[in-house]
């Protein structure tokens, strides 16, 4: 686990949900097979705990606490 915070969580939820709600709309023949992408890991995320864009963000972008040591 990444350690992600019951709002991170939450907010991936929400945000996937919305997309999903969008891309329905929107009608699934007629959206990009590209949308389905981040609605798909936001709601991994959601469920898991784990997102891959956090870890890969995390690991550029060090906090300065862990960058100094």
């Amino acid at each position: 686990m990444t350690g992600m915070s019951k709002a991170q969580r939450f907010f991936f939820l929400v945000s996937g949900s919305l997309l999903w709600l969008g891309i329905g709309l929107t009608g699934f023949g007629t959206a990009h097979w590209l949308l389905y992408l981040p609605a798909g890991f936001f709601l991994f995320a959601a469920a898991t705990g784990i997102c891959p864009g956090l870890i890969l963000s995390r690991r550029l972008f060090p906090d300065r606490d862990s960058a100094a040591r």
